[in-house]
């Protein structure tokens, strides 16, 4: 074999210029780039150096061949040829990884056993030994891809890929890999900060990726120093010695940078369970005097360790992958602009994000950005000069002072909202001038400030107390996803400042059109009930599971209808979803309430409802089919309520209750329960529905629908309509 091979690096989507930089500066020629990788030439010591110090790449593939094929057996019989016995010991181990298709081969697994079956057959003694396959750790691993009608044959000198340092057993529920922390920070110009003695400081750090990839860099420690085993290790044409002097080279140049002062790097997380893991981490990399991990909130993020400290604020946000995060996201960012523009002035400061939209909300102007890929996630590297220049809200003094000035700290404001933000913002405070005091007066905590009023801001707001429940109607097709996106964000930033809330309590959400059982759905797990009152009951809403909160506030005066009219009555709630209407019946002092839904999850909502005004196990909790339940029934009601979804699972009507296609079924059905001198009030919010007309003949037929509307819902006269049943 030749002293010059050609040499092929793998790494992540968007770091193929860095690692150009990188595998040069190590001493790969004639580099080329490709989409997730990068070519040259080099000799075996290269190959080595790149396979130790290289901090970007995932694995250094030493090319054995190329040859063209048209079909599976030339595949065979090109990896056939190679003179396997240089490079395996025939009891040795062997994995295959085949990427590519085409020559007749469009089935990976079918190419590697192709590739692993010629290695064999090639390797197998007179005595029948032969290789075995080990896919975890082999002697030999062989790469072919495939490519245009070409197959490129490599041995793997990296083995496990080489982002996985060794260090960082215990991980957060996202972590960054090694590599691309180690690629963001190359490009947020850590080198040049630590080479100046800056310090380092990751406000919301996790396990302490970014802490750790930074201290190796700036300590000369190179990223895979402690692993022990390669894919070179029992490699035949592995030479020990040029290995052994690069390991030494490259032990003494890291306790040389060891024995350095240490630079000031600090990482604060606020959630308790990663502390002892990040600590952890930092000490398998041998760096414990070099980083520190303290429990924080990023609201008291505060990373200077003097005045005339100044260095690198690096982080990754959560990106937000919940119904409901795009509040607390944004509120995240904004708190992140806040801390440092109060706390880190005259800082660099590169932010990471997978919502590049939400980044644009700190405040502060980045001068660059750099597009990456997390995985299948496109982000973006925002990065930012901390200086009152580059502000975008009223954060600089009025009088020109700045916040690093002695005995000088700046202010915190909120941030400054744009033009259709205040407009916004303008809405809610008329809005909330004018039902505050009717909700006031009336005893309601929980009501709906504002419905779409205006047509671009596409949200529902309804005050639970001092939560605030937001609901973002899906945009049309024809409006640009990043334009509605926008306006939701102004909406976010301006509803804490218009209504004096805390940030925090605020809850958002998506409504698009409900089909099947995906009401039903649970959306979260923070299990994170809270009490309202209504009409002299207590009532338990959940505002960050669910899509919705476990009370209709359109409903309250057909509630509030219904304890009126309740006394002594039996009462049936058909569809009764958490049973608000049966709690309300039994406070109005109905002798029996009988509630039938087909969840048990709202069913078990429902008698915590009952159980929290004190009422007894004589109201009663069906779970089933409402439609199978009313043909099975024979009880007699005197006040039956029906608010039936759209569209609902059932094991009846071929699988689907439709109201619009079933009502005259169901009200036939409820109205043959309902006792002489009884009344059965039936709603429903679908906005096309039309009442059979026939039923007018059978029974005494109002239609109610303006007088179940408060003054919270008089802008949305179409959110239900309602009807008064009798009989003739």
């Amino acid at each position: 074999m030749s002293d010059q091979y050609e040499l092929f690096l793998t790494c992540p989507k968007s770091l193929e210029g860095l690692l150009v930089e990188e595998a040069t500066r190590l001493g790969l020629q004639d580099v080329r780039e490709q989409v997730a990788a990068v070519r040259g030439q080099g000799d075996l010591e290269t190959a080595y150096r790149l396979c130790l110090w290289s901090r970007l790449a995932n694995r250094v593939l030493l090319v054995l061949k190329r040859f063209k094929l048209e079909n599976a057996e030339e595949l065979y019989q090109g990896v056939h040829d190679v003179d396997w016995e240089e490079h395996l010991d025939p009891a040795g181990s062997l994995a295959v990884e085949f990427s590519g298709h085409g020559s007749g081969i469009d089935n990976t697994h079918f190419g590697a056993l192709k590739v692993k079956d010629a290695i064999v057959d090639r390797l197998r003694t007179a005595e029948g030994i032969r290789p075995k396959v080990d896919k975890v750790n082999p002697d030999l691993r062989v790469h072919l891809r495939l490519e245009r009608g070409e197959a490129i044959l490599s041995l793997d000198l990296s083995g496990h890929s080489l982002h996985q340092r060794g260090y960082r057993l215990q991980q957060g529920a996202a972590p960054l890999k090694e590599n691309l922390a180690a690629a963001i920070l190359l490009r947020a110009g850590w080198p040049r900060i630590a080479a100046e003695g800056g310090a380092l400081a990751d406000p919301m750090c996790g396990v302490g990726t970014f802490l750790v990839e930074a201290a190796m860099m700036a300590a000369d420690i190179a990223p895979n120093l402690k692993r022990e085993r390669w894919g070179f290790s029992a490699w035949l044409g592995h030479v020990p010695a040029i290995w052994k002097k690069l390991a030494e080279e490259a032990e003494a140049r890291a306790e040389t940078g060891l024995s350095q002062p240490p630079l000031w790097i600090r990482g604060y997380e606020a959630d308790p369970r990663l502390i002892q893991p990040a600590r952890n981490n930092i000490e398998r990399a041998g760096l414990g005097e070099w980083v520190k991990i303290y429990q924080g909130e990023l609201a008291t993020f505060e990373p200077r360790p003097d005045r005339s400290q100044k260095g690198l604020v690096i982080s990754n946000p959560p990106y937000g992958e919940r119904l409901g995060d795009e509040a607390s996201l944004l509120y995240l960012y904004q708190n992140l602009g806040e801390r440092l523009r109060q706390a880190c002035l005259g800082w660099e400061a590169a932010v990471f994000t997978g919502a590049p939209e939400l980044g644009k909300r700190m405040g502060i102007r980045s001068h660059k950005q750099y597009a990456f890929w997390n995985g299948a996630l496109p982000c973006k590297l925002l990065l930012l000069k901390v200086l009152p220049e580059q502000f975008v809200t009223g954060a600089r003094r009025a009088d020109g002072a700045s916040s690093s000035d002695s005995n000088v700290s700046t202010q915190s404001e909120p941030a400054r909202l744009s033009e259709g933000g205040q407009m916004f913002a303008n809405r809610l405070q008329k809005n909330l001038k004018q039902l505050g005091k009717w909700a006031k007066r009336e005893g309601i905590d929980c009501y709906r400030l504002y419905d779409a009023d205006m047509p671009e801001y596409a949200l529902a707001v309804d005050l639970y107390g001092d939560w605030v429940h937001v609901q973002e109607y899906a945009p049309p097709r024809s409006i640009n996803p990043e334009k509605a996106q926008g306006r939701l964000l102004d909406a976010l930033a301006a509803i804490p400042q218009a209504l004096g809330i805390d940030p925090s309590r605020v809850v958002v959400k998506r409504r698009e059109r409900q089909t099947g059982t995906r009401q039903y759905e649970r959306q979260g797990s923070e299990g994170r009930f809270m009490e309202v009152s209504e009409g002299g009951v207590k009532l338990l809403v959940n505002l960050t599971d669910y899509l919705d909160t476990g009370l209709f506030l359109d409903h309250r005066p057909m509630r509030l209808r219904i304890q009126r009219e309740s006394s002594g009555k039996r009462f049936l709630n058909l569809f009764c979803y958490t049973a608000t209407a049966s709690v309300h019946a039994a406070k109005g002092g109905a002798r029996s309430t009988t509630s039938v839904d087909l969840s048990k999850t709202y069913l078990d909502w429902a008698r915590r409802n009952l159980a929290l005004n004190g009422f007894s196990d004589k109201h009663k909790l069906q779970q089933g089919d409402v439609m199978a339940w009313l043909t099975e029934d024979r009880g007699e009601y005197d006040l039956i309520f029906i608010d039936p979804p759209t569209f609902s699972n059932s094991k009846r009507m071929e699988g689907v209750f439709d109201v619009q296609r079933d009502h005259v079924q169901l009200l036939d059905l409820a109205m043959a329960r309902l006792a002489p001198g009884g009344v059965l009030y039936f709603s429903n919010n679908f906005r096309k529905f039309q009442l059979d007309e026939g039923l007018s003949s059978r029974y005494s037929v109002t239609d109610i629908s303006a007088q179940t509307l408060d003054a919270d819902f008089a802008r949305n006269a179409k959110i239900h309509r309602a009807w008064r049943f009798t009989t003739r």
